[in-house]
């Protein structure tokens, strides 16, 4: 005796639907990010033909405005109270780079007094930011 045997549908797995939540998925993220680091502060960098420097894992920017005033990340903050942030570095400050990013028209005693501070906290690396884009008069 002899049994039909009944056809095997072969399995498919459909990928259209996935494919079509995945470029959502990357469309909303590209639409959704910005790339703005710093919203607010108006520091017009100096221009200059040296090299850029790889940026290193840990860093500290510090931006100094034409007025004098300085910000760490976006906020405002005094002399004494970023030398007390600095201080906190302590046992990571000579691998973390700081980055000074001063305005062109900023005194330069003030440059050198953010830089002194923080040699005196103990970082090795550091840095002043200027505008690639530009060119030296």
């Amino acid at each position: 005796m002899s049994f039909k045997r009944k056809k095997r549908e072969e399995v498919r797995v459909e990928l259209t639907s996935m494919v079509d939540v995945v470029f959502l998925l990357l469309i909303f993220f590209m639409i959704s990010t910005t790339f703005v680091e710093s919203q607010g502060i108006v520091v017009a960098l100096p221009s200059a033909n040296a090299e850029k420097i790889q940026q290193a894992p840990e860093e500290v920017k510090i931006y100094l405005e034409k007025s004098g005033r300085i910000h760490l990340d976006d906020h405002l903050i005094s002399f004494s109270d970023l030398e007390a942030h600095l201080a906190g570095y302590a046992d990571r400050a000579a691998t973390t780079t700081f980055i000074l990013l001063a305005d062109k028209k900023a005194q330069h005693g003030r440059v050198v007094e953010l830089m002194d501070a923080a040699r005196q906290a103990g970082f090795q690396k550091l840095a002043i930011a200027t505008d690639p884009n530009a060119k030296p008069k």
